[in-house]
C-alpha cells in the first residue's frame, strides 16, 4: 500500500506549526506528503476546539471525504490536535469514517499508527505530557511561502481562564530549550527564510532553567534576533498579565524585532475580566499598553475580545467599547461567546446572553473597530517603511505586497525587487485593512 498523506490544518498558528512537526515525524519514515486529496492514503485533519463553530467546519469536512472514500475506499482519516484531545474515543464513535484520533502530545506514534491500523480498527493515543516539545524535530516547511516561518518555543497553558478549553486539550506549560530555538531559526535564515514567528498560548510565560542558566522570554528574542539583522522576529501570542518592561527594552534595542503586539484583552469590564479569570483589571491593562507607547512608539497593537460572555450587561459591553476607543486597536479578532465543554464556564456559570444580543453587541464592535483601523491607516499616508515583500496581490498580477514591521499589508506596484527581498515603499492611501503605496530607490 502506498504511503501518501494529506494533511488539513483548522485554526491557530500553533495548529499549522503542529502540522509541519507532524509532516517531518511522517516523513523520517518514509511517507509522503502530499498537496492533493485526491492522492490521499491517509487523511490527517489537524483541528481547533476553541470555538463551536470550528468543530462544526470539522465535521462537515468529515462528511464531505465520505465521496472520496467511496472512490478509493482504502483511505483513512484521522483526526489530530485539539478536538481529538477533547472529545477521545466519542469523536470516534460519533463519525463512522474516522479510523484514529492522536492528541497533540502524541505525533511521534503516528507512523506506527499509520503502518499498523486494518480495515474496520480505531485507534486513539490522547495522552498528553509533562515533556513533549519536539524539539529535536525540524518541521517540514510545507504549503509555505519561503519567506515567513513558525517556531513553537513552548508548548501547553496553565492560565486557565474561564471560557479556554486550551489547558484540557494542550496540558501545561513547558518550554523549549533556547538553543534548539536559536538552531532553528538559523537554519531557516540559511534556507532563505527572512521572517520567524515564536509561538506560545503565552511567550511571556517562556522560561527555560536547566540548573546552569535560565532565560526569559526577552533573553531568548533577544538571542534570535542576533541570527542576522536581515531575519525579522515576531512573536505571538502575550498575554497582559505578564508584559514586561524588559521585553518592551529588548524590541526597542533591535531593528529586526518587528514592532507590533498582539495583546488580547477579550473585555474591557474589570467585572467581566474576573469572571474570565483573566488576572488583571483594565487599569493593568491600559498601564501596559502606555509601556508600549513609551518605549514603543510607533508600535501596532492588535487585540482579541469576546462579545456576550456570561451575565454581560449593556455597560460591561460599553466598557469593552471604551476600551476601544482608548487602545485605539490597529485590528481585533473578534468572536461571540460559544460555550465550550469541560471548562470553567460551562461547570460553573450560565450562558444566559441571547444570540440576538451577543450578534448585536459584536456587530457594534465590529464597526467601532472598522472605523478606527480605517483612521488608523489614513494617519500612514505619505510615511515610508520598510517591507518584506511576500508575494503578488491577491487582486492584481501587476502588484506585489508584503508587511511592513508593524504587520500591516502594504500592495504596491511590480519593480525590479522580488519575494524575500527588502524594499521601501511610500503610502499612497488606504483601506481600513490595506495600505497600497508605491516603491522608492531609498528611505
Amino acid at each position: 500500500m502506498e504511503k501518501n498523506v494529506y494533511i488539513e490544518t483548522y485554526g491557530c498558528q500553533m495548529n499549522f506549526a503542529d502540522s509541519e512537526i507532524v509532516g517531518a515525524i511522517l516523513t523520517k519514515e518514509q511517507f509522503t506528503i502530499t498537496k492533493e486529496v485526491s492522492e490521499a492514503d491517509y487523511i490527517l485533519i489537524n483541528t481547533c476546539a476553541i470555538r463551536d463553530n470550528a468543530e462544526q467546519r470539522i465535521r462537515k469536512r468529515l462528511h464531505e471525504l465520505k465521496a472520496l472514500q467511496r472512490q478509493r475506499p482504502w483511505v483513512r482519516i484521522g483526526i489530530l490536535g485539539c478536538m481529538a484531545e477533547r472529545l477521545k474515543t466519542k469523536l470516534i464513535e460519533e463519525e463512522e469514517n474516522v479510523s484514529f484520533i492522536v492528541g497533540p502530545d502524541s505525533y511521534r506514534k503516528l507512523p506506527d499508527m499509520l503502518e499498523h491500523i486494518h480495515d474496520g480498527e480505531k485507534l486513539s493515543e490522547t495522552l498528553l505530557s509533562e515533556v513533549e516539545t519536539y524539539a529535536d524535530i525540524e518541521p517540514v516547511r510545507f504549503d509555505t511561502n519561503g519567506i515567513t516561518a513558525y517556531i513553537s518555543i513552548m508548548r501547553g497553558c496553565q492560565n486557565f481562564c474561564a471560557y479556554c478549553v486550551v489547558p484540557y486539550t494542550r496540558g501545561r506549560e513547558r518550554s523549549r530549550d533556547p538553543e534548539t530555538i536559536v538552531n532553528e531559526a538559523r537554519t531557516l535564515f540559511e534556507q532563505g527564510f527572512r521572517e520567524v514567528t515564536l509561538l506560545g498560548q503565552n511567550v511571556n510565560s517562556y522560561r527555560w532553567d536547566d540548573g546552569k542558566a535560565s532565560v526569559g522570554f526577552p533573553e531568548l528574542m533577544s538571542m534570535v534576533a542576533q541570527v542576522s539583522p536581515l531575519l525579522r522576529v515576531r512573536f505571538a501570542t502575550s498575554h497582559p498579565k505578564d508584559l514586561s518592561d524588559e521585553l518592551l527594552k529588548v524590541m526597542a534595542k533591535h531593528d529586526n524585532i518587528c514592532k507590533c503586539i498582539h495583546l488580547p484583552v477579550q473585555s474591557g469590564s474589570d467585572r467581566m475580566l474576573k469572571l474570565m479569570n483573566r488576572r488583571y483589571t483594565s487599569e493593568w491593562y491600559l498601564d501596559r499598553i502606555a509601556a508600549i507607547r513609551r518605549y514603543l512608539p510607533d508600535c501596532s497593537i492588535t487585540t482579541d475580545v469576546i462579545a456576550g460572555f456570561c451575565s454581560e450587561t449593556e455597560e460591561d459591553h460599553e466598557s469593552t467599547l471604551e476600551m476601544f476607543r482608548k487602545v485605539r486597536y490597529d485590528y481585533a479578532y473578534m468572536f461571540k461567546f460559544s460555550m465550550r465543554p469541560n471548562t470553567y464556564a460551562e461547570k460553573h456559570m450560565t450562558d444566559d446572553i441571547p444570540d440576538e444580543v451577543k450578534t448585536r453587541r459584536l456587530e457594534e464592535i465590529i464597526a467601532l473597530q472598522g472605523q478606527i483601523a480605517l483612521e488608523n491607516n489614513q494617519k500612514e499616508i505619505g510615511k515610508i517603511y520598510e517591507v518584506l515583500i511576500e508575494g503578488t496581490s491577491h487582486r492584481s498580477a501587476d502588484q506585489l505586497f508584503g508587511r511592513n514591521s508593524q504587520n500591516k499589508v502594504i500592495v504596491f506596484d511590480k519593480g525590479s525587487r522580488k519575494p524575500g527581498e527588502y524594499t521601501y515603499v511610500r503610502v499612497l492611501r488606504c483601506t481600513s485593512a490595506t495600505l497600497i503605496g508605491e516603491e522608492i530607490d531609498n528611505k
